[in-house]
């Protein structure tokens, strides 16, 4: 029961990010990205691919609660968990080479670490289908 309990919460957290972070890369424009701490990436990622970008982190996080909450293909949250883990990884390689390490990386790891426990929670001891 504690460890459904801390699925949901990271999963949820993870979504929420993932949420914030998608609407963020689809509504504000790259040029004010690439000007706040965290999003000088940007600056040198065209338009379309950092709002591609942002549409998959809110596909993200409708994959991380959506299919538990209405029991559909529950199996896509640690797929989802799965594919924000390779996305986390991507963020830590595109952060190092844009600003060397900095606090946004911690996030980076802060958020792939969470994503690994989803991942491994809902495949194996709190998975969906037991």
């Amino acid at each position: 029961m504690a460890m459904n309990l801390a699925l949901w919460i990271a999963g949820g957290l993870l979504a929420l990010v993932a949420l914030v972070g998608g609407l963020t890369k689809t509504i504000v424009p790259r040029e004010k990205l690439a000007a706040a701490p965290g999003g000088e990436w940007t600056g040198s990622a065209s338009a379309g691919f950092v709002k591609a970008l942002g549409v998959l982190e809110i596909l993200a996080a409708i994959g991380l609660v959506l299919p538990a909450l209405t029991g559909i293909a529950p199996v896509f949250v640690p797929i989802t968990a799965g594919c924000w883990i390779l996305l986390m990884i991507g963020a830590l390689i595109t952060h190092y080479r844009t600003e060397g390490v900095s606090a946004v990386m911690l996030l980076n790891v802060t958020y792939l670490a969470l994503a690994v426990f989803v991942a491994w929670g809902r495949l194996g001891p709190e998975s969906f289908t037991a």
